[in-house]
C-alpha cells in the first residue's frame, strides 16, 4: 500500500521506511529509523498504539502518500 509503517516508540507513534518483520508490528526493542530522522526503540504494547502521532512523521507520511500537495 504505502512504503512506510507506523511504529509506537519514544512516547509517540512514528512512521518509518525501515523493513518490517513479518507480521503487523515491530517487536518491542527493535531499533527503527523514523521519518523524523530519529532512531527509536519500538514499543509493541497495546497501550503504545494510543499515543499521539509524531507531527513530523505525520507530515512526511502524508507527503509520501500524496495527501498533501
Amino acid at each position: 500500500m504505502y512504503p512506510f509503517h507506523w511504529v509506537p516508540a519514544a512516547g509517540q507513534r512514528h512512521a518509518s521506511l525501515a523493513d518490517k518483520p513479518v507480521g503487523c508490528a515491530y517487536p518491542t526493542g527493535t531499533v527503527v529509523e523514523t521519518l523524523c530522522q530519529q532512531e527509536v526503540s519500538a514499543d509493541g504494547s497495546e497501550l503504545a498504539w494510543l499515543w499521539g502521532t509524531c507531527a513530523e512523521c505525520n507530515q512526511e507520511a502524508r507527503r509520501i502518500a500524496g495527501v498533501d500537495p
